[in-house]
């Protein structure tokens, strides 16, 4: 029960879901094309009214690598899992060189409830070539397109110079 803590004592304060579960689709951005004659649809009655078939989820949804030095390769590993009731495809728009970011992944489509994993690759360098007094942030979000929309993976990190 989310209303006593795991000594059987009763909460003091509310416990916060991670979004994920809650059902909220943070970060995304909807597609103008819903249909595609070329995806596997299911065409199952009880199914028809629902609008969203094909959805995913990012866990975590965003990344923070937090404080790195210089010149080394920090990476870690996001799960994109189908939470949809049909199989559907999706691409990483890489971001662009200048982050020192990059989004290595195996392409093709992932069956409902089945995941992948995107390993986000960062290279530590200074982008600019001013003083900022030891920590220069990197902030960027990396764009993952699906058939039905576009989701947003925030990464942040701070480079010690």
């Amino acid at each position: 029960s989310l209303m006593v803590d795991v000594t059987g004592q009763t909460r003091k304060e509310k416990v916060i879901l991670p979004s994920y579960l809650q059902g909220k689709k943070t970060n995304t951005i909807p597609n103008k094309k819903i249909e595609d004659p070329a995806s596997g649809k299911v065409s199952i009655s009880s199914l028809a009214t629902r609008q969203d078939l094909t959805s995913f989820h990012l866990i975590p949804p965003r990344v923070t690598f937090g404080v790195l030095k210089e010149g080394c390769t920090y990476a870690t590993t996001v799960i994109m899992k189908n939470v949809g009731v049909n199989f559907s495809r999706f691409r990483v728009k890489q971001p662009p060189p200048h982050t020192g970011l990059r989004v290595m992944y195996t392409p093709g489509p992932v069956a409902a409830g089945l995941q992948v994993e995107l390993e986000i690759e960062i290279f530590a360098m200074l982008i600019g070539g001013k003083d900022t007094g030891g920590l220069e942030e990197v902030s960027h979000n990396i764009e993952i397109l699906t058939e039905t929309e576009t989701l947003l993976l925030p990464v942040k990190a701070n480079i010690l110079c």
